[in-house]
């Protein structure tokens, strides 16, 4: 038999959006009413509320009656009984029995598909662009596809051991222990909330996000030279590393001036 586990959603949750919208339309109301300068034309008083209404995602459940010197609004009190009435809970189902995939591993296991969406979002838009694709045979698209699936793989892997520099968590077992449930808030642990009010590493280097961490890298160079006496003769030189470029040498466990 299938499992399920969730958590209750719905209107009753938000108590706080009906109070906040009420209490800006009760201010707009206030505008039309008073003696001094009142908020006048049925434009104006649209354009007002308009700027308010849906602020908190709410506008379906009041009721508007706009007046070129009046305004009125209530809540849809029947609708909004109605709404509540379906009020449920975000089921995950799984066939897996409990020793294999608990409760909290279910629901852990569907949130860690943010990381899939993620990687498309990279994939077609963020980092690699594999869109628009120009190819129209069938066996360059696949090609053009498999191309930009090795490049995301090694994306993967470099945004890991390049964890430090960057803006990404990389203390996930002290971030997860920070949760008292797996439906909780995800929460980022003490060294990533360092980095991102500081703005530095732990080494005391700029943080950087990957595409500005790949920029500074492509600043290294390797130049092949040759001598004013005699061009035949050609030797190499290596650009002087940057502390962020050599932490990021060490992090990839590389040394490019002994790569071949």
């Amino acid at each position: 038999m299938a499992r399920v586990t969730g958590k209750r959603v719905g209107l009753e949750r938000r108590p706080g959006c009906f109070k906040a919208t009420e209490a800006n339309l009760a201010d707009i109301a206030a505008a039309v009413r008073r003696a001094r300068n009142p908020l006048r034309g049925k434009t104006a008083i649209a354009l007002k509320v308009g700027a308010v209404i849906n602020r908190h995602k709410m506008a379906k459940h009041f009721e508007l009656t706009i007046g070129d010197d009046s305004f009125v609004f209530r809540r849809k009190v029947e609708a909004i009984a109605e709404e509540a009435a379906l009020d449920g809970i975000y089921v995950v189902r799984t066939g897996l029995p409990t020793d294999v995939l608990g409760d909290a591993a279910t629901v852990s296991a569907y949130k860690r598909l943010c990381g899939v969406e993620r990687a498309f979002r990279s994939l077609k838009t963020v980092d690699l662009e594999i869109r628009p694709i120009f190819h129209w045979a069938s066996p360059r698209v696949k090609a053009h596809v498999m191309l930009c699936m090795l490049a995301y793989y090694l994306e993967f892997h470099m945004r890991a051991k390049l964890g430090p520099l960057l803006y990404d968590d990389t203390d996930k077992e002290v971030a997860a222990a920070m949760r008292n449930s797996p439906v909780a808030k995800a929460q980022r642990s003490p060294s990533a909330q360092r980095k991102q009010t500081t703005g530095l590493t732990a080494d005391g280097l700029p943080v950087q996000s990957f595409q500005s961490l790949l920029a500074d890298l492509a600043t290294y160079c390797r130049i092949q030279a040759t001598t004013a006496l005699n061009d035949k003769y050609e030797f190499t030189v290596y650009s002087r590393p940057n502390p962020t470029q050599t932490r990021a040498f060490e992090l990839l466990a590389i040394t490019p001036d002994r790569t071949q």
